[in-house]
């Protein structure tokens, strides 16, 4: 004689995918399924992260990464196969947590967080979580889930040993954490303004997966306990030693002259895009609100010109600073010398090309741009890029956050 199954809201409990997560006593599945999670990053490390997210059920996910995948990718990332070499790893990873947990409501980015990603999108989210093997990328990260206030939990990998640290919205960041030698090797790779991607990103990170799986489980881990409003290792990190198998917990020390540690901004979405709204327009939008002598602050440095100290010859050259190659030093009118980079974070309503589409001087989509006063600082967010953007993960605007 067999048991009769016991219905759950219509359902039984065979029937209901999430029977066993609603088993432990505090789970809230929910709370999961209203979340908004950013994973940067789809290498080994953020394949776990996917994966997991797919399979506790996250209700909405944007997935970020620059690479294509290739065949070493094989032997490290879950959701990859020969097939899919060549494409791009956030396209792929996205289909893939479509594959595991049809109802997730999944988008793809390719690109860069440094100069790809607006501020809108951390804005956005209600936590970010980081499968990257670069400080510059991190520190990117960090400073931009600072600005919006929102959280995030890095994980690192390396040979057989790991750690996962949790970042909230207040004490200390991962700029507090960062050691003289960071931000010597920082410095090394910004000591010429001009550099190519791969000087940026410099060599590739030995791994396997199976500490890709502990790093991965704890960060989730994290991402659970903190959606449900459990404590967590906010300000602490957690390193295991492979090798001897060891692990310990790490607490960090907010540190007084961080530069990340400005209060969260107000924010102000306009019905803008950064391809039609110039710079001279957005800087009255401004001034309407904070005053006639109100500066607009941009939160990447911005490439103007190259200037030949040779010759004097001049190059516009509207970009993202970290979009410049080094390809553009070498001055093409005279061939003596290498060219100066102009640059550039704020206007004060002088410049030569306020008429430009923010687009066409390097900002991106979904960006949040600051207006500054004597006494006031908003966040004018341009959030009508969002649907491009986000896309289908910006269809439901009114949509219950979390918590």
């Amino acid at each position: 004689m067999t048991t009769p199954l016991i219905r759950i809201s219509g359902e039984t409990q065979a029937d209901d995918r999430f029977d066993r997560f609603r088993q432990i006593s505090w789970w809230d599945q929910e709370r999961l399924s209203r979340a908004r999670i950013v994973v940067i990053g789809a290498g080994a490390l953020g394949n776990e992260l996917i994966k997991n997210l797919a399979l506790l059920g996250i209700g909405s996910l944007l997935i970020v990464d620059l690479d294509t995948i290739e065949n070493s990718n094989l032997s490290r990332s879950v959701l990859y196969r020969a097939s899919h070499n060549g494409r791009p790893k956030a396209e792929v990873a996205a289909a893939a947590a479509r594959a595991i947990y049809p109802e997730i409501c999944v988008h793809f980015i390719q690109g860069n967080v440094i100069h790809d990603l607006g501020l809108g999108i951390f804005r956005w989210a209600d936590l970010v979580l980081g499968g990257l093997d670069n400080r510059e990328a991190r520190l990117a990260i960090n400073r931009a889930c600072r600005k919006v206030g929102r959280p995030w939990i890095d994980g690192a990998i390396e040979q057989i040993q790991g750690w996962a640290r949790f970042f909230a919205a207040d004490g200390p960041c991962y700029e507090c954490t960062m050691s003289e030698r960071d931000w010597k090797i920082l410095q090394q790779r910004r000591s010429c303004n001009l550099l190519t991607r791969e000087q940026m990103e410099g060599g590739k990170i030995p791994t396997t997966p199976t500490i890709s799986s502990i790093i991965a489980g704890v960060q989730c881990q994290e991402a659970v306990k903190y959606l449900h409003g459990l404590p967590t290792m906010a300000g602490r990190g957690w390193v295991f030693e492979g090798v001897s198998g060891d692990s310990y917990g790490i607490e960090f020390q907010q540190k007084s002259d961080c530069q990340s540690h400005d209060p969260p901004i107000e924010v102000i979405p306009l019905e803008a895009r950064a391809s039609e709204l110039t710079v001279r327009e957005l800087l009255n939008v401004a001034r309407e609100h904070l005053g006639r002598e109100a500066t607009l602050e941009f939160f990447r440095d911005l490439a103007e010109k190259l200037v030949c100290p040779a010759c004097g010859e001049e190059e516009p050259c509207f970009d993202s600073l970290s979009r410049i190659s080094a390809s553009k030093a070498l001055c093409p009118a005279c061939q003596a010398a290498h060219r100066e980079l102009v640059t550039y974070y704020r206007i004060h309503g002088q410049e030569s090309f306020l008429d430009r589409p923010l687009v066409q001087i390097g900002v991106p989509p979904f960006e949040i741009i600051l207006g500054r006063s004597d006494d006031r600082t908003v966040g004018f967010e341009l959030a009508a890029d969002s649907r491009s953007v986000l896309g289908e993960l910006a269809g439901n605007e009114e949509d219950v956050r979390w918590n």
